[in-house]
């Protein structure tokens, strides 16, 4: 089973990654970007305020395609729970704003284009937990560190990630990241024990 965590930067999907790895130790855990070179390259574009959007979405996506093989198709074929703080909706909401505040790079639909990037290669979750936080307080949280963090890019991220939670709502579990990280880690952890069927 893979499941994903997403959200917002500061909306505590890394902490909650962290918690989950003493109640599922014998879980693979995983993170987009990932430490390899791909992923080094995802980092200084983070870095590189003037990267050029399109060029930084085809290294998110060399990075994904290089986890898949490496890291999740193999731990799903061995049928291992897979738990990934970010994933291809991360890419989604992110690059598709990334490239819509660059004025579309001439795409009528931003969103719409890096997903269809992605969908002949790419694995769906079974389960994508979103930690759902106000872009003014994620800001905040974050630090506003990278051209990432900002309050107003930040909306346009929260936007996408609601058309992508309004077109699967079967897959999208939301969990208010607003209260205090214990209650959002005992949520995300009750909704991770219901898709397994575990008792509590």
């Amino acid at each position: 089973m893979l499941v994903t965590l997403e959200g917002l930067d500061g909306s505590g999907k890394t902490t909650v990654w962290e918690a989950l790895h003493e109640r599922y130790p014998d879980a693979v855990f995983t993170r987009e970007p990932t430490n390899s070179w791909y992923g080094d390259a995802v980092y200084r574009s983070i870095e590189d305020d003037d990267a050029d959007p399109l060029a930084e979405l085809f290294l998110y996506t060399a990075d994904h395609a290089d986890h898949l093989s490496r890291v999740i198709e193999p731990a799903l074929e061995r049928d291992d729970l897979v738990i990934s703080d970010r994933y291809s909706d991360s890419r989604f909401a992110y690059q598709g704003a990334t490239l819509e505040a660059a004025d579309g790079h001439g795409l009528a639909d931003p969103l719409e284009y890096v997903v269809d990037v992605h969908r002949p290669f790419s694995i769906e979750p079974d389960l994508t937990i979103y930690l759902d936080l106000d872009p003014e307080t994620a800001a905040a949280r974050a630090g506003t560190t990278n051209k990432f963090e900002r309050a107003e890019y930040l909306a346009s991220v929260r936007d996408n990630y609601e058309r992508l939670l309004e077109r699967d709502p079967d897959r999208f579990v939301r969990v208010d990241a607003t209260q205090p990280p214990e209650a959002v880690l005992e949520a995300t952890a009750d909704v991770l024990a219901d898709a397994l069927g575990e008792s509590r």
